[in-house]
């Protein structure tokens, strides 16, 4: 892609992006590891593990849009490429609110220490996925950052880290949802 095609959405300010970038990154992840602790105990009057089900459910959507998006980019349809990757975006960002409400509104499931074997195998899946997660959101803006800026190079540089730690998780979100929301 050149800047013949698109031109920037955004002025590049590198300095302001990284600022607003890390300090996003980092609020989200303080955020999170807040959620631990806090809980609000209210009736809804329905299961607020349905929020678990519309995590998962938003994470199997990212896992088919993101090889989707790069299926576009090599495909040189540049156009439909950047509209995936900005619903698989936006998707994410509602992922995140459900995620807060899911843990604001429920305690945490442990699995099941007589499971066997099997427990191995989702703490690894879980350990890994929450890892990973804490560790993929600035990629991902940097990476938006850099085609919102017609940095075309950058942006491919960077997605290249990018894309395969955010499809992971987006897929092993969906495998931590489907080995512990039998025990809910």
């Amino acid at each position: 892609m050149n800047n013949n095609v698109f031109q920037a959405m955004i002025t590049k300010n590198d300095k302001l992006a990284y600022i607003v970038i890390g300090f996003f990154s980092l609020l989200i992840f303080f955020a999170i590891t807040a959620l631990a602790r806090v809980k609000i105990d209210v009736n809804l009057g329905f299961d607020p593990h349905i929020f678990a089900t519309i995590n998962a459910s938003i994470n199997f959507m990212v896992s088919l849009l993101l090889p989707t998006g790069i299926y576009f980019a090599k495909q040189k349809k540049y156009d439909a490429h950047r509209k995936v990757m900005m619903i698989a975006i936006v998707l994410s960002s509602l992922f995140l609110i459900s995620y807060v409400l899911h843990h604001l509104l429920t305690n945490s499931t442990p699995y099941p220490k007589d499971a066997g074997n099997i427990k191995y195998f989702y703490y690894f899946i879980l350990i890994t996925h929450i890892i990973l997660a804490g560790i993929i959101l600035p990629f991902v803006l940097l990476t938006a950052y850099r085609a919102a800026t017609a940095e075309f190079q950058k942006h491919k540089k960077i997605a290249r880290i990018a894309f395969p730690i955010w499809w992971y998780v987006s897929i092993t979100g969906v495998i931590v949802y489907c080995m512990i929301s039998p025990y809910y």
